[in-house]
Protein backbone atom coordinates (compact mmCIF):
# COMPACT_ATOMS: atom_id res chain seq x y z
CA UNK A 1 0.00 0.00 0.00
CA UNK A 2 1.38 3.74 -0.91
CA UNK A 3 0.47 6.39 1.62
CA UNK A 4 1.16 10.01 0.26
CA UNK A 5 1.38 12.63 2.83
CA UNK A 6 1.23 16.16 2.33
CA UNK A 7 2.55 18.57 4.92
CA UNK A 8 4.81 21.75 5.41
CA UNK A 9 6.67 19.73 8.03
CA UNK A 10 8.19 16.53 6.36
CA UNK A 11 10.77 16.29 8.54
CA UNK A 12 8.60 15.56 11.29
CA UNK A 13 7.75 11.81 10.06
CA UNK A 14 11.52 10.60 9.62
CA UNK A 15 12.02 8.94 13.06
CA UNK A 16 7.99 7.40 13.57
CA UNK A 17 8.24 5.96 9.56
CA UNK A 18 11.75 3.99 9.97
CA UNK A 19 11.26 2.71 13.67
CA UNK A 20 9.39 -0.07 14.59
CA UNK A 21 7.13 -1.87 12.42
CA UNK A 22 6.61 1.36 10.26
CA UNK A 23 9.83 1.30 9.76
CA UNK A 24 10.13 -2.77 9.24
CA UNK A 25 7.02 -2.43 7.01
CA UNK A 26 8.70 -0.07 4.71
CA UNK A 27 11.66 -2.00 4.33
CA UNK A 28 9.70 -5.51 3.52
CA UNK A 29 8.52 -3.35 0.77
CA UNK A 30 4.47 -3.48 2.31
CA UNK A 31 4.38 0.00 3.02
CA UNK A 32 5.45 2.97 0.73
CA UNK A 33 4.89 6.18 2.92
CA UNK A 34 6.02 9.88 1.06
CA UNK A 35 5.68 12.55 2.66
CA UNK A 36 5.89 15.37 0.69
CA UNK A 37 6.57 18.95 1.11
CA UNK A 38 3.91 21.26 0.15
CA UNK A 39 5.75 24.47 0.29
CA UNK A 40 7.83 24.02 -3.36
CA UNK A 41 4.62 24.14 -5.27
CA UNK A 42 3.75 27.83 -4.23
CA UNK A 43 3.70 30.21 -6.60
CA UNK A 44 4.65 32.75 -4.16
CA UNK A 45 8.30 34.45 -4.44
CA UNK A 46 9.15 33.47 -0.94
CA UNK A 47 7.28 29.76 -0.98
CA UNK A 48 4.81 30.87 1.23
CA UNK A 49 2.14 28.33 1.70
CA UNK A 50 -0.52 30.45 4.02
CA UNK A 51 -2.20 34.07 4.48
CA UNK A 52 -4.69 36.55 6.26
CA UNK A 53 -7.93 35.06 6.08
CA UNK A 54 -10.41 37.55 4.32
CA UNK A 55 -13.13 38.91 6.47
CA UNK A 56 -10.43 38.89 8.81
CA UNK A 57 -9.83 36.54 12.18
CA UNK A 58 -6.96 35.40 14.21
CA UNK A 59 -4.15 33.16 12.48
CA UNK A 60 -3.12 31.92 9.07
CA UNK A 61 -4.99 29.51 6.51
CA UNK A 62 -3.08 27.50 4.51
CA UNK A 63 -3.70 28.66 0.79
CA UNK A 64 -5.60 26.60 -2.29
CA UNK A 65 -2.95 27.00 -4.62
CA UNK A 66 -0.02 25.28 -3.11
CA UNK A 67 -2.15 22.52 -2.10
CA UNK A 68 -3.75 21.98 -5.14
CA UNK A 69 -0.78 21.61 -7.57
CA UNK A 70 0.92 19.73 -4.55
CA UNK A 71 -1.76 16.95 -4.94
CA UNK A 72 -2.01 16.94 -8.48
CA UNK A 73 1.43 16.29 -8.57
CA UNK A 74 1.17 13.22 -6.03
CA UNK A 75 -1.91 11.83 -7.67
CA UNK A 76 -1.32 12.18 -10.59
CA UNK A 77 -3.86 11.72 -13.86
CA UNK A 78 -4.96 8.01 -12.74
CA UNK A 79 -5.29 8.31 -9.25
CA UNK A 80 -7.11 5.03 -7.32
CA UNK A 81 -7.46 5.63 -3.66
CA UNK A 82 -8.78 8.00 -0.97
CA UNK A 83 -7.72 11.60 -0.44
CA UNK A 84 -7.75 12.77 2.94
CA UNK A 85 -8.08 15.94 4.77
CA UNK A 86 -6.79 15.61 8.68
CA UNK A 87 -9.52 17.36 10.57
CA UNK A 88 -11.61 17.70 13.75
CA UNK A 89 -14.51 17.95 11.98
CA UNK A 90 -14.68 14.89 10.14
CA UNK A 91 -15.67 11.40 10.97
CA UNK A 92 -14.14 9.49 13.91
CA UNK A 93 -11.30 6.84 12.68
CA UNK A 94 -12.21 4.01 14.30
CA UNK A 95 -11.35 0.43 13.74
CA UNK A 96 -13.68 -0.68 11.56
CA UNK A 97 -12.72 2.46 9.03
CA UNK A 98 -8.59 2.06 9.61
CA UNK A 99 -9.26 -2.03 8.10
CA UNK A 100 -11.69 -0.36 5.24
CA UNK A 101 -8.86 2.21 4.15
CA UNK A 102 -5.89 -0.78 4.69
CA UNK A 103 -7.81 -2.28 1.58
CA UNK A 104 -7.57 0.63 -0.69
CA UNK A 105 -4.82 1.03 -3.66
CA UNK A 106 -3.58 4.07 -2.93
CA UNK A 107 -4.10 6.90 0.24
CA UNK A 108 -3.13 10.95 0.28
CA UNK A 109 -3.32 12.46 3.78
CA UNK A 110 -3.42 16.63 3.71
CA UNK A 111 -2.28 17.86 7.13
CA UNK A 112 -3.72 21.36 7.83
CA UNK A 113 -1.78 23.52 9.67
CA UNK A 114 -2.60 27.28 11.29
CA UNK A 115 -6.35 28.29 11.19
CA UNK A 116 -6.94 25.66 8.72
CA UNK A 117 -6.87 25.04 5.02
CA UNK A 118 -8.77 27.44 2.24
CA UNK A 119 -11.76 25.24 1.86
CA UNK A 120 -12.19 25.47 -2.27
CA UNK A 121 -8.74 22.97 -1.26
CA UNK A 122 -11.73 20.31 0.98
CA UNK A 123 -14.13 21.12 -2.22
CA UNK A 124 -11.54 20.34 -4.50
CA UNK A 125 -8.80 17.99 -3.65
CA UNK A 126 -10.05 16.30 -1.23
CA UNK A 127 -12.46 12.97 -1.37
CA UNK A 128 -13.56 12.94 3.20
CA UNK A 129 -12.61 14.32 5.69
CA UNK A 130 -11.28 12.07 9.29
CA UNK A 131 -10.44 12.95 13.00
CA UNK A 132 -8.35 11.06 15.19
CA UNK A 133 -10.40 12.69 18.33
CA UNK A 134 -12.39 15.32 19.76
CA UNK A 135 -9.50 17.91 20.50
CA UNK A 136 -7.74 20.34 18.35
CA UNK A 137 -3.78 19.78 17.26
CA UNK A 138 -1.12 22.20 16.56
CA UNK A 139 -1.11 20.75 12.80
CA UNK A 140 -2.45 17.59 11.13
CA UNK A 141 1.06 15.87 10.98
CA UNK A 142 0.40 14.13 14.21
CA UNK A 143 -3.06 12.68 12.92
CA UNK A 144 -1.55 11.32 10.05
CA UNK A 145 1.02 9.74 11.58
CA UNK A 146 -1.79 7.94 14.04
CA UNK A 147 -3.89 7.07 10.82
CA UNK A 148 -1.08 5.79 9.08
CA UNK A 149 0.39 3.78 12.32
CA UNK A 150 -3.48 2.41 12.50
CA UNK A 151 -4.02 1.16 8.77
CA UNK A 152 -0.59 -0.38 8.79
CA UNK A 153 -1.43 -3.06 11.16
CA UNK A 154 -4.68 -4.42 8.89
CA UNK A 155 -1.96 -5.09 6.12
CA UNK A 156 -1.33 -8.45 5.64
CA UNK A 157 2.42 -9.22 7.21
CA UNK A 158 2.97 -5.80 8.68
CA UNK A 159 2.31 -7.46 12.27
CA UNK A 160 3.69 -11.02 11.78
CA UNK A 161 0.46 -12.95 12.46
CA UNK A 162 -2.98 -12.23 11.03
CA UNK A 163 -4.30 -12.70 14.65
CA UNK A 164 -2.58 -9.67 15.92
CA UNK A 165 -5.08 -7.35 14.42
CA UNK A 166 -7.80 -8.59 15.34
CA UNK A 167 -7.33 -9.85 19.13
CA UNK A 168 -6.55 -6.10 20.36
CA UNK A 169 -8.77 -3.82 22.16
CA UNK A 170 -11.61 -2.36 19.68
CA UNK A 171 -10.78 -5.31 16.97
CA UNK A 172 -14.34 -7.03 18.70
CA UNK A 173 -15.60 -3.36 20.18
CA UNK A 174 -14.74 -4.73 23.33
CA UNK A 175 -11.17 -3.46 25.17
CA UNK A 176 -8.49 -6.06 25.19
CA UNK A 177 -8.08 -9.33 27.90
CA UNK A 178 -4.82 -8.54 30.42
CA UNK A 179 -1.63 -9.94 29.20
CA UNK A 180 1.45 -11.65 31.46
CA UNK A 181 4.82 -12.70 30.78
CA UNK A 182 7.94 -13.74 32.51
CA UNK A 183 8.41 -14.34 35.45
CA UNK A 184 5.62 -16.29 36.68
CA UNK A 185 5.48 -15.08 40.64
CA UNK A 186 6.86 -11.30 41.05
CA UNK A 187 6.69 -9.49 44.43
CA UNK A 188 4.04 -11.89 45.61
CA UNK A 189 1.90 -11.11 42.45
CA UNK A 190 1.64 -14.31 40.09
CA UNK A 191 0.24 -15.26 36.39
CA UNK A 192 -3.43 -16.08 36.69
CA UNK A 193 -2.99 -20.17 36.71
CA UNK A 194 -5.63 -20.44 33.76
CA UNK A 195 -2.72 -19.57 31.42
CA UNK A 196 -0.52 -21.59 32.56
CA UNK A 197 -2.45 -24.98 31.96
CA UNK A 198 -2.12 -25.26 27.92
CA UNK A 199 -6.10 -25.55 27.91
CA UNK A 200 -6.61 -23.61 25.20
CA UNK A 201 -11.06 -23.35 25.28
CA UNK A 202 -10.34 -22.58 29.01
CA UNK A 203 -8.54 -19.63 27.87
CA UNK A 204 -10.29 -18.29 25.11
CA UNK A 205 -13.03 -18.15 27.79
CA UNK A 206 -11.32 -16.56 30.64
CA UNK A 207 -9.55 -13.83 27.74
CA UNK A 208 -13.40 -13.14 26.73
CA UNK A 209 -14.70 -12.61 30.45
CA UNK A 210 -11.21 -10.46 30.98
CA UNK A 211 -11.87 -8.07 27.85
CA UNK A 212 -16.08 -7.97 29.02
CA UNK A 213 -14.55 -6.74 32.73
CA UNK A 214 -12.09 -4.42 31.19
CA UNK A 215 -14.53 -3.02 29.28
CA UNK A 216 -17.16 -2.79 31.26
CA UNK A 217 -14.69 -1.21 33.94
CA UNK A 218 -13.14 1.08 31.61
CA UNK A 219 -15.12 2.18 28.81
CA UNK A 220 -18.58 0.52 29.40
CA UNK A 221 -20.33 2.85 26.38
CA UNK A 222 -18.78 0.07 24.38
CA UNK A 223 -21.07 -2.74 25.63
CA UNK A 224 -23.80 -0.80 23.97
CA UNK A 225 -22.66 -1.65 20.82
CA UNK A 226 -20.65 -4.22 21.28
CA UNK A 227 -22.06 -8.29 19.57
CA UNK A 228 -22.73 -9.71 22.79
CA UNK A 229 -23.67 -13.61 23.00
CA UNK A 230 -26.07 -14.93 25.47
CA UNK A 231 -23.42 -16.54 27.32
CA UNK A 232 -21.70 -12.57 27.60
CA UNK A 233 -24.47 -11.25 28.79
CA UNK A 234 -25.17 -14.31 31.64
CA UNK A 235 -21.37 -13.33 32.62
CA UNK A 236 -21.82 -9.91 32.83
CA UNK A 237 -25.36 -10.21 35.11
CA UNK A 238 -23.38 -12.50 37.09
CA UNK A 239 -20.85 -9.67 37.79
CA UNK A 240 -23.99 -7.91 38.58
CA UNK A 241 -23.28 -5.53 35.44
CA UNK A 242 -26.20 -4.28 33.79
CA UNK A 243 -27.08 -3.78 30.50
CA UNK A 244 -29.51 -1.87 28.16
CA UNK A 245 -32.05 -4.15 26.21
CA UNK A 246 -29.64 -5.71 22.88
CA UNK A 247 -30.29 -8.02 20.60
CA UNK A 248 -28.37 -11.31 21.35
CA UNK A 249 -25.74 -12.22 18.21
CA UNK A 250 -26.39 -15.61 19.36
CA UNK A 251 -23.72 -18.23 21.21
Amino acid sequence: MRIDILTIFPGMFDSVLNTSILGRARELGLLDVRPTDIRPFSAMKHKNTDDYPFGGGAGMVMMVQPIADAMAAVCGEDFHGRRIYLGPRGKKLTTALARELAREERLVLLCGHYEGVDQRALDTCVDEEISIGDYILTGGELAAMVLTDCVARFIPGVLGSSESAEEESFSGGLLEYPQFTRPREWNGLEVPEVLLNGDHARIAAWRREQSLLATARFRPDLLEAAELTARDRAFLAAQGIRLEEQEEKGE
